[in-house]
């Protein structure tokens, strides 16, 4: 320790600091894209080794986690996981394919909708488990092929969660990151990603909607399906309902309030928890509130608090600071070159690897570089919008750019449709490269 109580490295072996780090940080952006060992392990590791060899000490590590992240993820994942036992969601894909008459042109545009709208909400993976069954059921008795809209619920997910603060994790990271709140993210977001939906539903509808063709019968079966039966429990509903639209206030007043999102969210969880439990017996309540929490994806938390602690490390020992100068150089501080160098790397990397350990590393590097560029500091935020945009949106390029593509291509697979890497990728890359360009086009004529 030195004087004011700041942990200074201790590096076994006398090595520097900032290559050990660096080279902590390599080995675990590695080993979580070849996904051979599981990446909450690969991030727990890693993490642990910067306390090992004495890159950070635990106080510094513990630190380095942003708790508001975390709160906001597990809260949300209660709600979403409590809510779900409903049947909402399922409800919602069938009035969905009814409002268009059933017409697989019209259920493609609208199950993407639907997905978007649902995704701005919950996470994409949560999102995509609940569409797919249901895209499944329709495809089969409309007698077509399910992987065009199995396509399109991929790419509306991960639109759709652009969108908002709790759409995608990457954006809660920002948020909490740059103390950005709901409200600044439906603003400055969800007006260009309506216009990248409305420009990717065209091109899908131009690539297969067209050739759809289903008979009236099996039209008319879709219709004939009873969607209120799919609510399984209208009182929880009811509660679900409510605490879900008390939150989504908070979210909007959070300023206001003067209440960070994690804590909001977590206040919600808990109160429906409650009214999920009450009255019951201690027994029973102990059973529910087990099966509520075995719907928090733990091994996404655990990821994200190792990876925090690896950024951390690599953050105290001044690689971050280096790299944002070199940033500044190469751009001679212009804001609008800043931001697209950020917007396109952000898309073309994130198409090929985890969109959350490439935001997590990028985070640090923009509260160095911002501050600094020509502009002044009302401007600084296009830097987070495009962080945003061309990591949420780059996830759409490739089969491995985003946790959904791959949920979804396991679950077609499991139902014997195909849905190969080079399959979705020869459609997918040039769809999520005309999104950056739509992107590129908003950020300059908005804000620069």
């Amino acid at each position: 320790m030195q004087g004011g109580g700041e942990w200074v490295p201790h590096v076994w072996f006398g090595l520097s600091p900032m290559w050990v780090a660096t080279a902590i940080l390599v080995a675990t952006y590695v080993a979580v894209m070849t996904e051979r060992v599981n990446r909450a392990i690969v991030a727990g590791i890693g993490a642990c080794l910067m306390i090992v060899v004495g890159v950070l000490d635990q106080n510094a590590a513990i630190q380095g986690v942003d708790f508001n992240t975390i709160m906001l993820l597990a809260g949300m994942m209660l709600l979403v996981g409590i809510t779900r036992r409903t049947g909402l969601f399922e409800y919602l894909a069938i009035r969905s394919a009814k409002f268009v008459g059933a017409r697989p042109a019209g259920i493609l545009v609208g199950l993407a909708v639907a997905t978007a709208f649902i995704s701005s909400l919950l996470d994409n993976v949560t999102t995509v488990l609940l569409v797919v069954p249901v895209t499944m059921a329709i495809t089969k008795e409309l007698k077509v092929s399910p992987y065009p809209f199995l396509f399109a619920e991929v790419m509306a997910s991960n639109i759709g969660g652009t969108a908002t603060l709790i759409g995608d994790p990457p954006n809660i990271m920002i948020g909490s990151a740059a103390h950005l709140t709901f409200n600044d993210f439906v603003i400055n977001l969800t007006p260009v990603i309506i216009l990248v939906l409305v420009i990717n539903s065209v091109a899908l509808h131009l690539i297969w909607g067209k050739s759809f063709k289903a008979t009236e019968a099996d039209r008319q079966r879709v219709l004939a399906m009873n969607e209120r039966e799919l609510i399984t429990d209208p009182v929880l509903l009811r509660h679900s309902l409510s605490v879900l639209g008390a939150v989504l206030l908070a979210f909007i007043l959070a300023r206001a309030i003067h209440l960070e999102p994690g804590t909001i969210a977590m206040f919600g969880a808990a109160i429906l928890i409650l009214l999920d439990n009450w009255p019951h017996s201690a027994e029973h309540q102990t059973r529910k509130v087990h099966a509520s929490f075995s719907d928090v994806e733990w091994i996404t938390l655990f990821f994200f608090i190792g990876l925090f602690v690896v950024v951390a490390g690599v953050e105290r020992t001044g690689l971050i600071s280096r790299v944002a100068h070199w940033v500044l150089d190469a751009t001679h501080g212009s804001l609008p070159l800043a931001s697209s160098v950020i917007l396109w790397s952000s898309a073309l990397l994130s198409a090929v690897v985890d969109n959350i350990p490439f935001v997590a590393a990028m985070i640090p590097l923009i509260r160095e570089v911002g501050p600094q560029l020509a502009g002044g500091p009302h401007l600084v935020n296009v830097l987070w919008w495009s962080l945003s945009l061309g990591a949420c949106l780059g996830g759409n390029g490739t089969l491995i750019g985003a946790s959904a593509n791959l949920t979804v291509a396991g679950l077609a697979e499991r139902q014997g449709v195909p849905f190969s890497f080079w399959t979705y990728t020869k459609t997918a890359f040039g769809l999520m490269l005309l999104s950056i360009v739509v992107a590129q086009a908003y950020l300059m004529l908005r804000y620069l």
